[in-house]
C-alpha cells in the first residue's frame, strides 16, 4: 500500500481535471456568496429608501387616523416606493405643542442564489427610520391696522387644500377712499372672512378727515397732515373695538397666498407667490422692524407667520417706488399665527 502511495507521489502523468474541478467548487462559492453579500447590500439600500418615504407619508395624515389605518398606510407606501418584506409602525407620538415623531422599521428575508450551496437558504435584512415634524401654522388671524391712499383696493388671502390643486378664497379686506382730498387719503376699510361666495364681515374701520385750524385739540391717534396752508385732521373709529379681526383656519391648507387688487395701480394685481410683485410686501413685527421682500422672491406666508406672536404686514399699492420703507406703505394690518400639528410634508426631518 505504501508502495502505491509513493508511485501516485511520484507519477507525472495522467490528467489534472480532477483537481482543476475539485479547486473550482471554493472558488465557486466564494464568488457567489460575494454577488449575495452584493445583491443584500442593494436590497437593503432600497429598503431604507422606501421605508423613510413611507415614514414622511405617515407624518400628514390626519390626528384622527387609528394606529391600524397608519400602520396600513406605511406598509402601502413602502411596497409604492419599492420596499422589499414588511414595514412595522414601531410608535407615532403628538406632543402638546403639535411635534409629532414615529419610529418604524421593516424586515426582509432576501432568498439566495449561491449561498444555497452552503444550506443558506435567506438573508435577513432589516432597516430601521424616524422622523420629527415640527408644529406648523394652523390658524391666521388678520387684525386692520391703517389703510390709506386715492386709490381703491383688496387684499385677498387664498388658500390651496391638500385636496386640490385649486386655490380658495378665505379672507378678503376692502379699503374705499373717502374722497375728501387730504395729501395721504383715508377711508373706510372692511374685513371679512370667506366660505364659498358667502363674506361674512367680521371688523371695519371708518377713517373721517376735515380740515382745522390748529392741531392743539387733536385727539389722542388721529392722524394730522399739512398741506400748504391747510391742516387736515382725519379720526378713525373701529368697530368693534376690541374685535379679533378675522380668523382664518389653514390647517386643511397647502399653500397659501396674499393677494392685492388695485384697480387703478400699475400693475393692478400684486401677489406674494409672484416674483414680478412680491417685493411690494413688507413684514416684521412691527413698523420701525419691518423689511421688504427682496425682488425676485417668492413668499411662504407659513414662515413669516411667527407662532403664538403677532407680526405687522403691509403693502405698497404702487404709488410709492420701491424699493422704499414701511412707512410709505398702503394697507397694513396686524398677523397672528397659532401653530399646531399640520399635516403639510414640510417641517419633518429625518432623525434616523
Amino acid at each position: 500500500m505504501l508502495r502505491v502511495a509513493r508511485g501516485f507521489a511520484r507519477s507525472r502523468s495522467g490528467s489534472m481535471m480532477p483537481l482543476f474541478f475539485l479547486s473550482l467548487v471554493p472558488l465557486i462559492t466564494v464568488v457567489g456568496f460575494s454577488v449575495d453579500y452584493t445583491n443584500a447590500v442593494e436590497t437593503r439600500s432600497n429598503m431604507q429608501e422606501a421605508l423613510d418615504a413611507a415614514t414622511l407619508a405617515i407624518t400628514t395624515l390626519p390626528t384622527t387616523t387609528t394606529t391600524v389605518a397608519r400602520q396600513q398606510a406605511l406598509q402601502d407606501n413602502f411596497v409604492a416606493n419599492n420596499g422589499q418584506g414588511t414595514a412595522t409602525l414601531v410608535s407615532f407620538s403628538i406632543a402638546a405643542d403639535g411635534t409629532s415623531t414615529a419610529q418604524t422599521s421593516a424586515s426582509f428575508a432576501m432568498p439566495t442564489n449561491f449561498m444555497q450551496i452552503a444550506r443558506v437558504s435567506t438573508v435577513p435584512v432589516a432597516v430601521n427610520s424616524g422622523v420629527t415634524k415640527a408644529p406648523a401654522l394652523v390658524q391666521a388671524t388678520f387684525k386692520i391696522d391703517q389703510a390709506s391712499g386715492w386709490w381703491n383696493k383688496t387684499i385677498y388671502l387664498y388658500g390651496t387644500p391638500f385636496t386640490t390643486s385649486t386655490p380658495q378664497k378665505l379672507m378678503e379686506i376692502d379699503y374705499v377712499y373717502n374722497g375728501y382730498g387730504d395729501p395721504k387719503g383715508y377711508g373706510t376699510t372692511t374685513a371679512y372672512t370667506v366660505s364659498g361666495t358667502r363674506l361674512t364681515q367680521v371688523q371695519q374701520q371708518v377713517c373721517s378727515t376735515s380740515t382745522v385750524s390748529s392741531f392743539a385739540n387733536a385727539p389722542a391717534g388721529s392722524i394730522q397732515q399739512t398741506s400748504g396752508n391747510r391742516k387736515y385732521l382725519t379720526t378713525c373709529v373701529t368697530t368693534p373695538a376690541n374685535g379679533t379681526g378675522a380668523v382664518i383656519d389653514v390647517s386643511q391648507m397647502g399653500g397659501l397666498a396674499l393677494e392685492m387688487d388695485v384697480p387703478s395701480g400699475s400693475p393692478t394685481v400684486l401677489r406674494t407667490d409672484n416674483t414680478a410683485t412680491s417685493d411690494r410686501l413688507y413684514y416684521g413685527q412691527s413698523v420701525s422692524s419691518a423689511t421688504e421682500v427682496p425682488a425676485n422672491q417668492l413668499v411662504d406666508i407659513f414662515s413669516i407667520v411667527p407662532c403664538g406672536q403677532t407680526s405687522w404686514q403691509a403693502w405698497e399699492d404702487g404709488g410709492s417706488p420701491t424699493p422704499g420703507t414701511a412707512a410709505n406703505a398702503d394697507f397694513s394690518y396686524y398677523v397672528s399665527g397659532k401653530c399646531d400639528f399640520d399635516q403639510r410634508p414640510s417641517l419633518t426631518a429625518l432623525t434616523q
